[in-house]
């Protein structure tokens, strides 16, 4: 593989396009983690992260002790509004706080292309964060976003309340957001973050947002601790 993305990324990418060209069905298992890291001479970790970001898109499942399937399509739901998540702290009398796992730019991987309307020469910033309410974990946060949107701000502006600095200092108006969620349960990493058991339950969440003129800001891929959260849904 010749590409600046990392080498994960580069197996998401290639799976992804292989689901979609329809060598592995809606349900099928893919080959053991042990078999792929071998077909694309990479470590079982790296393999790892490649099938875990594909599962946290929804376009792969993992199922413990069974193997990793082609995910079915899930029931959709929609949601009205785009609220960030310190908002709807504040508006609970909650004090909302975040801790950044990672932080960095990068080019975007095909997914990221295609959700925030990118090309492969434009960069995005990747943050990953755990979100508190009171001092107490609530999800797990993986964020991509248009880097030329947010180069002009600080780490410390970005990574406190996005919506608000792109409002308050960049002149933009927030417009709607498409959600799925499903569910699923906590892997180790995840469990860990979210100070809850492995195998507890998790709602996912991956949203769209958009500015008020159409442009896609923010691709986000959230995890719940599903005893922690609840969403409410308008008709």
């Amino acid at each position: 593989m010749s590409s600046s993305l990392p080498i994960y990324l580069q197996i998401h990418d290639k799976l992804k396009e292989d689901i979609e060209k329809g060598r592995w069905a809606i349900g099928d298992r893919l080959p053991s983690e042990r078999e792929l890291a071998v077909h694309f001479n990479v470590s079982r970790m790296t393999l790892r992260q490649a099938i875990q970001t594909l599962a946290d898109e929804g376009i792969l499942e993992r199922k413990i002790g069974s193997g990793t399937y082609v995910a079915r399509k899930k029931v959709q739901e929609k949601m009205i509004g785009t609220t960030s998540f310190t908002q709807i702290m504040v508006s609970q009398n909650r004090t909302p706080s975040s801790k950044t796992v990672s932080y960095f730019i990068a080019k975007p991987n095909s997914s990221e292309q295609a959700k925030l309307q990118l090309s492969e020469e434009d960069s995005i910033l990747r943050m990953e964060r755990i979100r508190y309410a009171d001092g107490i974990p609530i999800c797990f946060e993986v964020a991509s976003i248009p880097y030329f949107l947010v180069e002009k701000y600080s780490k410390s502006e970005i990574s406190t309340s996005l919506y608000q600095m792109l409002e308050e200092k960049g002149g933009y108006k927030i417009g709607h957001a498409n959600q799925t969620i499903s569910a699923m349960l906590a892997s180790e990493q995840i469990s860990e973050y979210l100070e809850i058991k492995r195998g507890d339950a998790i709602l996912r969440l991956r949203q769209i947002s958009y500015l008020e003129d159409g442009r896609p800001f923010e691709y986000v891929r959230t995890q719940y601790a599903g005893n922690r959260f609840e969403f409410y849904l308008e008709k």
